[in-house]
């Protein structure tokens, strides 16, 4: 649904205020269902998921119980946000339910929280310190936030953070994108000890672009940002970025979307195999035709893999896909299911017309038409049909 747009038109039209109202609990929970059994296939073991979907009491359980029943490790970050007819106290009544619900639970699950208005304005500077307060009373696993920055404003920057005294905490924080990091932010990640997630394909297909995020990868993890816009395989956000920024090796590749995702989270256990990590292991398959003959297993998985390559996934010590294959229940009931919301979903995009913009943004700055390209010879530039 999400081809072919910038990140404005998609705020303007898919994003969480956009979607609000339009998604029931049923979507919610089959959408994050099989988009994890995406991720589990493709040999993504860990998501730290900035959760839009709190919408309501009834759409926030269900993402959380699809993401448990998924059998993926899910940091599942309680997004806390200004929507319609859905309180910001509300919501964290809500999470607060969840949170002591949470010991009932046998899963590899574990609650976060997620806030984007530390300093756009758009809510007051109570709101906020309660967000701050509740995320160090519950001592929540990460919170997580998008920080923009640039042309696009929204900038909840280290610096914002640390003024409010979250940064230098036990609490991990994950900084989305920070395409528009400060040199003063990117030290500031570095004495605390806190981390960005780079999302290559995602920053350069909707525009966002990432100029200064070079500067801070010793700081840094890869991740997908949406599998609404593609595939949730992280070796290939891995090989995107190794090509794209050309300043790395391989091997470092490999670590950006492995070891240094379990460092942001603050968990030297996962994203390793060692004596004491957790066991989430991606076996792939030495004798396809993409890895027959390797000699570097490494340079293998990130140069020359495919999702089809992917024999073994486990989880915690549990097989998730066995002999290339999911192992998770009645994986048709669940496509059925998914195929029907899907449906409804998609139904329901086409009546919303595209958005129009103003001539500035919020931040002043100009909105343009995007450049076109031609690539068919004779009167037609190759541009195809959109279906939503």
């Amino acid at each position: 649904m999400f081809s072919n747009i910038t990140l404005p038109e998609y705020f303007g039209r898919f994003g969480e205020h956009a979607s609000a109202g339009r998604i029931d609990a049923e979507q919610v929970y089959i959408g994050q269902l099989a988009g994890l059994y995406e991720a589990l296939n493709a040999g993504t073991t860990t998501s730290l998921d900035h959760a839009h979907h709190t919408w309501s009491d009834e759409t926030s359980w269900a993402g959380l119980n699809a993401s448990i029943d998924s059998g993926a490790r899910v940091f599942w970050s309680y997004a806390f946000h200004e929507v319609a007819n859905y309180t910001i106290a509300q919501q964290i009544e809500n999470y607060r339910d969840i949170v002591n619900a949470a010991p009932e639970r046998d899963t590899a699950v574990e609650l976060g929280m997620a806030f984007d208005s530390f300093d756009n304005g758009s809510v007051d500077q109570e709101t906020v310190e309660s967000i701050v307060n509740l995320a160090k009373e519950v001592n929540t696993s990460v919170l997580t936030a998008h920080s923009g920055e640039g042309v696009y404003g929204n900038e909840n920057s280290p610096t914002t953070l640390q003024s409010l005294g979250i940064l230098n905490t036990s609490i991990p924080v994950v900084f989305s994108h920070a395409s528009y990091i400060t040199l003063r932010d990117a030290m500031l990640l570095r004495s605390t000890n806190q981390h960005v997630a780079i999302t290559p394909e995602s920053e350069m297909g909707f525009g966002l672009g990432r100029p200064s995020t070079n500067m801070i990868m010793d700081q840094a993890a890869l991740g997908v940002d949406t599998h609404a816009f593609q595939s949730s395989d992280l070796v290939s956000q891995a090989r995107l970025y190794l090509q794209s920024t050309r300043v790395q090796e391989f091997v470092q590749a490999f670590l950006l979307a492995t070891r240094n995702g379990g460092l942001a989270l603050r968990r030297p256990d996962l994203g390793v195999l060692s004596v004491g990590a957790k066991a989430d292991v991606v076996v792939w398959d030495g004798t396809s035709p993409g890895l027959l003959g390797w000699l570097d297993p490494v340079a293998a998985i990130i140069l020359h893999s495919n999702v089809g390559d992917v024999e073994h996934v486990l989880v915690d010590g549990k097989f998730v896909k066995r002999n290339h294959r999911l192992v998770v229940g009645d994986y048709a009931s669940v496509q059925s299911r998914f195929l029907e919301a899907a449906r409804r979903v998609q139904d329901d995009w086409r009546q919303i017309p595209r958005p129009e913009f103003p001539e500035r943004s919020t931040t002043g700055a100009l909105f343009a038409d995007s450049d076109q390209v031609d690539v068919v010879a004779g009167n037609d530039t190759g541009y195809g049909q959109l279906y939503v």
